[in-house]
Order: C-alpha cells, then structure tokens, then sequence
C-alpha cells in the first residue's frame, strides 16, 4: 500500500466524522451518527495498519483485540448513571497515549540526529520521516511534541480527579492547596521556560520536568473546580483531548489525527462554552477553578416541606389537563425512565398534554437526560429543551419534578447571593402544582439548598423515584 491509499481512506474517514458530527445534534440522526464514526473509526485503523511504515502486525492486532475487548465489557457493564464517569476515563486514556507518543516522538527523534547522513538515508517508516526533516522541522517538531505532552499530561491527571469526583471517591468540593492559583500560574510559567529550553537543546529533562508540572496542573486545576460545574468539566476535558490528539498528529505527520483532533477539540469547547452560558458561569472562572463568584450570605428559607403521598399526586394527575415532567440525575440513579415512559403513555392515552423539560446541564453529562428517555422510548417530540417551554409553566396544572436540584431552583432569581445567581433554570414554581420525587430532604450534588421545595404550591413525593412512579401507575384511570 502507498501514501495514496491510505491518504484517501483518511479523507473519506474524516468525512464520516464530521457526518457523525453533526448527526450528534438531533435525537433522530443519532443513531445513523454513530454508526458514520465506527466506520470511520474502522476505516482509519485498516488505512493505519496498510499504510505507510506497517510493521509488527502480530503487536498490533493483540493489541486491537485486546483493547476492543476491554470496551466491550466496559461498553455492556456501565450503567447509564456511570456513563459521566467513563467518558472522563476515556479521556484519561487520550491524555496518557498523548504523553507516550510524544515521548516516543523525542526519543525517536534523538536517535535519528544522533545518525550519520548514511544510516539516515536507510531508515523507512516514522524515522524515515524524521530523517528528511529539514533543521528548522526539528525545531518545530520539537514544539508540537512539547504541546502534546503538556496538554496530556493535563487532560490525563484532570480526567482522573473528574471521574474520582463524579464516582464519589474524591470530594466533590473545590479544593485547593496554600496559594491556590499562583501554584498554577507557577507551573504554566516554568513549562513556558521549560520549552525554550527544550527548543533549544532538546533536553530529556527538560521534557521530563515539563510533564510533572502539567500532571500538577491538570490535578489541582480540577481539584478546584466544585461538583456543581463538573458537566462543564467533562465537556472541557474532552476539548483537551482533542487538541492533544492534534498536537500528536502534528509529530506523526498524520493528517487524520489532526483533522479529528480539531474536531473534538472544538466542538467541546464550543459546548463547554454553551453550557457556560446555560448556567451564566464565566468560562474562564470555571476551568480556573474560582475566580470571581458571589459574596454575601445566602438568603434565609421561610416555611416548611410538605409531604405528599401516590394517592394524592395520582388524584391531582387525573385532574389535569397538561404535565410537564423535568428528569434529573435523580431519575438516572433510580433507573425510573421506563417507569416515568409508561406513566407518560399513560396520561397521554387518557387525553392529556405531556412534555418532557430538558435542562442543559441536567445531569452530569450533556445529553444525559435525552439519552434515558431515547432509551424508554419517550417520543422526541415532546422532549423540549429550556427555552422552548419555560414560557409555558404558567399555563401549566402540573409539574413533576424527578431528581432535579438546581435547575429548577428559583433561588437563581431571586437571591443575588446564590451560587447559582443569574443562572437560568426551569421556571417550574409557577405552575400551578409542583411535585418534586426526592429520596430525601438533601440538597443534592452541589449542596445548594432549593426554595422550591418550601413553596406554597409544591409537595414533595418522598422515596425511590422509579418506585414511586411505580406506586402511581395503577391509580392513573
């Protein structure tokens, strides 16, 4: 096989992605979408392992049937709840291999210039390309090799401390050490000095040094970011994946890798961007951990939470005439989505206007809700999204709320001193009747407190979501 083949299998590969891309965007095209990137995926490793420089063909398929292997058990094992956490493993993953092959890509490349022009001119594969680079090419390969590793080693130590505070095994808390942002700010300077230094000499040290200051980053950079903004983070650590993906794709040569590393790369940070703004979070406050925020004590809470039980939400659901349902991660950790799917079959035979409100960043993975009701079967045309159906909860006789805290707290309205203040959420309140099915009287992930649950027209629906779901179902006549 030449360049030309696997040049053109490439491109074709690069166009699936971009198809599973932007199929990505509707609940519709999805599935099709998907399908584009696994046989794009399946194209760019056949053009791979043909192309140019092939070799060690019984290494690379122990590898592939070993690592596709470990994905599918992975893939058949994780439960819907665990998907946030497993795509930060993934992109842990991402990172490690960006630090591997750029490390690869030094060593390679002090090996070759330590050659005479003869042995130089002999050599084939990837350390034939680094042979005929011209002096000014070394320099900027050197770069592109520096960035891979720092972002990596960033995105690997980052995606590790995100998966421990999704899975609960680290506090979900921002933490921070004594000096808190200048240790960071320190270690990006040093790196910066560090990569002078390795432009100039091509220094193992300095490389070595530079990778144990952006581990750091990327753990305590993490580490500061609160459980609340933790959607927000994954998204990002999927953007530094991508560009670290392309910084090694410029040291290999591969036009593939950059192609879709710019894509990842950019379509997270333009959806961290977005979710952002779904939660009126600066960017830049979120991946520094803390700048700015709000100061003040929060407003006090008056009143009580009044209880309520499947006899009276049921009466009250047979009353109505229109329901809007809000799922949250709640209704993920009970797995009441075939539940809430049958209810909503249910209301909607008898008559009844049901639709399903999305928040943004419901959950702890963008998408997350739509992907559990796509799963029960829910009809997408009655998941709406934030701003297609706020408007509409005036008119509305009843809202259920499963598992939500904060994007249905009004306290981003109306209290200035809120952590969540000027964030926009789910106007539920003003329906005219609220249940809220809650296992317990917590304040949820973030540990903000929710006025909600204290309003006049709101009860609260106590337990396990998909049993009291459940419970409802043989009352709905």
């Amino acid at each position: 096989m030449d360049y030309g083949f696997t040049t053109a299998a490439y491109v074709v590969a690069a166009i699936l992605f971009i198809l599973s891309l932007g199929g990505l965007s509707g609940q519709e095209s999805a599935k099709r979408a998907v399908w584009y990137g696994i046989a794009g995926m399946a194209l760019a490793i056949v053009a791979t392992l043909f192309g140019p420089g092939s070799g060690l063909w019984l290494l690379s398929l122990i590898l592939i049937a070993g690592g596709g292997a470990i994905g599918w058990t992975i893939a058949k094992r994780v439960q819907m709840t665990e998907m946030p956490q497993l795509v930060a493993a993934m992109h842990s993953l991402v990172g490690l291999a960006a630090v591997f092959i750029g490390f690869n890509t030094h060593i390679e490349l002090a090996r070759v210039l330590g050659m005479d022009t003869v042995t130089r001119d002999a050599l084939h594969g990837f350390a034939g390309v680094l042979a005929h680079k011209t002096p000014i090419e070394h320099s900027i390969l050197r770069v592109e090799t520096f960035l891979g590793v720092f972002i990596g080693a960033v995105t690997f130590t980052g995606s590790v401390v995100a998966f421990g505070k999704l899975a609960g095994k680290v506090d979900t808390k921002a933490t921070k050490l004594p000096g808190g942002h200048m240790l960071n700010a320190g270690a990006a300077l040093l790196s910066l000095v560090l990569l002078i230094v390795y432009l100039q000499t091509g220094s193992s040290l300095a490389l070595i040094v530079m990778t144990l200051a952006a581990l750091f980053i990327g753990y305590h950079l993490i580490m500061g970011i609160g459980g609340a903004d933790m959607p927000v983070v994954v998204s990002m650590l999927n953007s530094y994946s991508g560009w670290a993906a392309a910084a090694i794709g410029f040291s290999l040569s591969n036009d593939l890798l950059i192609v879709v590393g710019a894509l990842v790369g950019s379509s997270g940070a333009i959806l961290s961007y977005i979710m952002c703004k779904a939660m009126n979070r600066s960017f830049i406050s979120v991946i520094l951990g803390g700048f700015g925020g709000t100061a003040g004590p929060a407003a006090a809470i008056e009143g009580e939470q009044i209880a309520i039980d499947a006899e009276n939400v049921a009466a009250a659901l047979n009353d109505a005439d229109s329901v809007v349902i809000v799922p949250g991660y709640g209704m993920a950790v009970a797995q009441a989505q075939q539940s809430v799917s049958e209810l909503t079959r249910k209301l909607r035979a008898k008559g009844k206007n049901v639709r399903f409100a999305i928040h943004p960043v419901a959950g702890r993975l963008p998408g997350h809700m739509n992907v559990l009701l796509a799963e029960a079967k829910v009809p997408y045309d009655i998941v709406l999204e934030m701003d297609e159906i706020n408007e509409d909860f005036p008119e509305t006789d009843v809202a259920i709320v499963i598992g939500s805290n904060d994007i249905v707290n009004p306290a981003a309205q109306e209290d200035p001193n809120s952590p969540i203040a000027g964030m926009p959420v789910l106007e539920v309140w003003k329906a005219k009747q609220v249940f809220v099915s809650k296992r317990g009287q917590g304040t949820g992930y973030s540990g903000i407190e929710n006025p909600l649950f204290y309003k006049e027209n709101t009860r609260m629906f106590y337990g396990d979501a998909k049993k009291s779901i459940d419970a409802l179902l043989p009352m709905i006549d």
